[in-house]
């Protein structure tokens, strides 16, 4: 016959099992990435020709031009109103995989998540640190998702935090598990920004993605932490109902945090991003939008980009956010001016001027 105590002993021995399959496991998670960090060479990195580039604006030679990993984005039609920054290539893919997503045209299509190695990274940022002597915004979210990896990450903005000088900007989809090591250890050098999309579209294109609660909660946390906190809204799609799903999204939004600054933009078809996306079997639904062609590839019908960014710009005013503190990406010099928004050509109008100092 069983006994209490009996029974007590086999749910204490079931517990300590599981618990040592878990942290086996765990190791040898561990063991991968390390393996996967210190096999990717950083000339693989230096490679990649970013999927978002077309035409240089003008000559150009900066007085430094980066390295493998600090790299200069410096090319952009000339009717599109966006300017230079400096990227952090520490990384590039995705475990995401949102439809929509630029990055399948970075590396035919892959997605999978792959790093530099950290002792590169460091050396590399040094390096820029000694070469860039005006306070800089170095973005870390633009080849991949900046906390998909926050053990490498938290390394990387120590490394920040060992000067006063430059920022880290850490742009993401990820959630509040995400966002723990920035919390334990609030930094200054370190600017936070979530994608965030109507929970309708986050289900129909973003299905690998954290919830946009989740974000919204993940955001509120790390700047009631005291971090700069900015908030992406874009792509924004005109599905059905288009006005609602997004005034509740502002709602929970401006319900939950401050935002230092909001960044509005709608959809962009590159040619690389569908041709990639329709191989991979991808549900291309949502270039059911495109009416036009423009320097920074396929987007909505000029009139309809303009009836959402009215709309976002109203609704934010009569909440009464600050619309010096809102701009929209990736537009063309013709909506700047239809909106009657002023924006300052060759500078990045969503980072502020500190995203590019040579």
């Amino acid at each position: 016959m069983t006994t209490f105590k009996d029974k007590k002993k086999h749910r204490e021995a079931a517990l300590r099992a599981w618990k040592t399959i878990k942290k086996k496991k765990r190791e040898k998670a561990a063991r991968n990435s390390q393996i996967i960090t210190q096999f990717i060479d950083p000339k693989k990195i230096q490679r990649i020709r970013h999927p978002e580039t077309t035409h240089f604006r003008e000559p150009f030679e900066p007085a430094w031009n980066g390295n493998r990993i600090v790299v200069p984005f410096h090319k952009t039609p000339p009717n599109i109103a966006c300017g230079r920054f400096w990227e952090l290539r520490w990384a590039y893919g995705c475990p995401l995989d949102c439809s929509y997503c630029y990055l399948r045209g970075t590396t035919r299509g892959r997605m999978k998540p792959q790093y530099v190695k950290i002792d590169h990274v460091l050396k590399a940022l040094d390096e820029a640190f000694a070469k860039i002597s005006t306070p800089t915004i170095f973005n870390a979210g633009e080849l991949s998702d900046a906390l998909m990896n926050p053990l490498m990450m938290a390394q990387i903005i120590e490394k920040f935090e060992q000067q006063s000088k430059h920022k880290i900007y850490l742009l993401t989809k990820f959630g509040v598990r995400n966002v723990q090591f920035l919390l334990d250890k609030p930094r200054k050098q370190v600017i936070c920004g979530w994608s965030i999309n109507a929970p309708a579209v986050a289900n129909l294109w973003e299905k690998a993605a954290p919830p946009p609660e989740e974000r919204i909660e993940a955001a509120k946390q790390v700047s009631i932490a005291g971090y700069d906190t900015r908030i992406r809204i874009d792509p924004i799609f005109p599905i059905a109902d288009w006005k609602s799903h997004y005034q509740n999204l502002l709602d929970r939004i401006l319900s939950s945090l401050n935002p230092n600054r909001i960044i509005l933009g709608t959809p962009r078809g590159l040619w690389k991003t569908i041709k990639y996306g329709k191989e991979a079997s991808v549900d291309m639904s949502w270039t059911q939008f495109f009416k036009e062609d423009t320097g920074w590839g396929k987007k909505l019908a000029f009139e309809q980009r303009e009836e959402i960014y009215r709309f976002f710009y109203d609704k934010l005013d009569s909440a009464g956010y600050p619309l010096s503190q809102v701009s929209i990406c990736k537009e063309t010099v013709e909506m700047w001016d239809a909106l009657g928004v002023r924006y300052t050509t060759g500078v990045c109008n969503c980072y502020g001027k500190n995203a590019w100092q040579p």
